[in-house]
C-alpha cells in the first residue's frame, strides 16, 4: 500500500510555499531547491555542495527581531 501525504500549497515553479516563505530572495530559493533535488535524484549531490548549499539557505533566511 502506497503512503499518501497531504496536500499542500506551492508556489508557480512546484516548491512548497513554506519553504520559500522567510526567504530574501524567493525567486532564487526557489531555483536553488529545484536544483539541490535534481542533483540528488541524479546521486550527484556532493558533501561538499551540500554544506555550500547549507550556508546559503542560512544567509538567505531572514531574521527575526
Amino acid at each position: 500500500m502506497k503512503r499518501k501525504f497531504a496536500k499542500v500549497p506551492k508556489t508557480k515553479r512546484g516548491v512548497p510555499k513554506k519553504y520559500v516563505r522567510g526567504s530574501k530572495n524567493p525567486s532564487a530559493t526557489q531555483t536553488e531547491i529545484k536544483r539541490t533535488a535534481k542533483l540528488y535524484r541524479e546521486g550527484k549531490l556532493t558533501k561538499k555542495m551540500m554544506d555550500r548549499i547549507s550556508e546559503i539557505r542560512k544567509k538567505s533566511a531572514k531574521r527575526k527581531k
